[in-house]
């Protein structure tokens, strides 16, 4: 679940509020790894041993029943509860290349590396998986018997699939074939994105 989907929501407290921020990941056996601007609140707060909750959620379509009530959506979502550890030298080092490659698999092979004043400007965050849960939804409406079903309206379920377009090129590089790693990643990614089956 966690390697499919491509960000996730970390949420903690700052400043006696919840918040939720969107940002990138990517996970390396046990271990998630969370990256964000030094100068973040949110990122500033999770240094400070609170606990966090990341999500990751991906949704695989619309479930529309005959009743208002019945109507669902097919999702497959993972929750990972904890208490962050703030990444160093070349463990930062090291989460920013699995978060790299989350993104885009044989990127940091192809890029530069961080300078060390980027990485100064960088937090990236490690959290264990010990404590997670997993949630799926999946399948048809469950309507309320025969008589919802005798009411000749449509129900069913609208799949929803993720995809990649066009690439569109930085005007200010080349603008030739795309390196072969890149190529083939809208593919990938719909594979990635796709529910299982």
């Amino acid at each position: 679940m966690l390697d499919a989907g491509l960000i996730c929501h970390l949420g903690l407290e700052v400043d006696g509020w919840p918040v939720v921020v969107p940002t990138s990941y990517g996970r390396q056996g046990d271990r998630l790894y969370l990256h964000g601007s030094a100068a973040s609140r949110t990122l500033r707060a999770a240094k400070q041993q609170v606990p966090i909750c990341v999500t990751v959620s991906l949704v695989d379509g619309l479930v529309l029943a005959r009743s208002v009530f019945s109507h669902s959506v097919n999702y497959r979502s993972a929750m990972v509860f904890g208490y962050p550890e703030v990444c160093d030298g070349a463990d930062k080092l090291e989460g920013l290349r699995v978060i790299t490659e989350h993104m885009a698999p044989g990127q940091w092979q192809y890029v530069r590396r961080p300078t060390d004043k980027e990485l100064a400007q960088t937090t990236v965050l490690r959290l264990g998986l010990e404590q997670a849960s997993v949630k799926i939804r999946s399948g048809g409406p469950g309507d309320s018997g025969a008589t919802d079903e005798d009411m000749g309206l449509w129900a069913g379920e609208l799949p929803i699939r993720i995809g990649s377009l066009e690439p569109v090129a930085d005007p200010n590089g080349p603008t030739g074939p795309l390196p072969e790693h890149l190529a083939v990643l809208g593919e990938r990614l719909a594979k990635r994105l796709a529910p299982p089956g």
